[in-house]
């Protein structure tokens, strides 16, 4: 086979995979590719314990507004030597239609210990935890954290992505000086360059502006 033909057939695939995305929508790796990603619903490093449906791949994928404002967001971090690392973005409905049915059944308590603890498992809707429609799903909200580029760990963020109770909390008292630093500092850069955060979860942000406010989507993450 020839280079050219090689390349032809490289980019014929290419170009059938991109065009499952709706417009609008992009790679956050084709935007930003120095921003880390760990997709947690694709394994089972999560709150369920298994791989969430509609995750088909290990990639973030975002509105094209929010992709190129975490560029954005990046960009000031790296000269601090830090990135974004992000666990989540946009999440197919079928994903959260995933959490809904397990969060109905009280038996299955895999993760209980790692990440709701303290919190029973009839309690994660009323208590906000758990809910049939998500921000995510609209395509502009992002789960992330920062990663120090000289070591190549996590900032201590004073608890874990997805922990379901009050240490999660922006107004979490109990923190050292250095994880209230860190909080602040992901806040106010991802703030600066036009994301709100979710005061009940420190890793939780979405795009003021966002472009599809109404629209809750169910393409897979491919």
């Amino acid at each position: 086979m020839s280079s050219v033909t090689t390349l032809f057939s490289i980019l014929l695939l290419s170009t059938s995979v991109y065009a499952q995305l709706p417009a609008g929508f992009v790679y956050l790796s084709d935007v930003a590719p120095s921003i880390k990603q760990e997709v947690r619903y694709a394994g089972t490093n999560n709150f369920i314990g298994k791989p969430i449906d509609g995750y088909d791949a290990e990639t973030i994928l975002l509105s094209k507004e929010a992709a190129t404002a975490m560029l954005k967001v990046q960009e000031d971090l790296r000269k601090a030597n830090l990135s974004l690392k992000v666990y989540d973005a946009y999440r197919p409905q079928r994903a959260v239609d995933h959490f809904v049915r397990w969060a109905r059944v009280e038996s299955d308590t895999l993760m209980k210990t790692q990440y709701y603890p303290a919190v029973p498992k009839n309690q994660l809707f009323k208590l906000g935890f758990i809910a049939s429609k998500s921000g995510h799903t609209r395509g502009s909200t992002v789960d992330l954290t920062l990663v120090d580029l000289k070591t190549g760990t996590e900032c201590d963020m004073g608890g874990p992505y997805d922990f379901f109770g009050p240490l999660s909390h922006h107004d979490y008292e109990d923190l050292s000086t250095e994880q209230r630093s860190n909080r602040t500092f992901l806040k106010s850069m991802m703030s600066k360059h036009g994301f709100r955060a979710y005061a009940k979860e420190w890793w939780h942000y979405t795009l003021r502006g966002e472009p599809y406010p109404d629209t809750y989507f169910d393409f897979e993450v491919r």
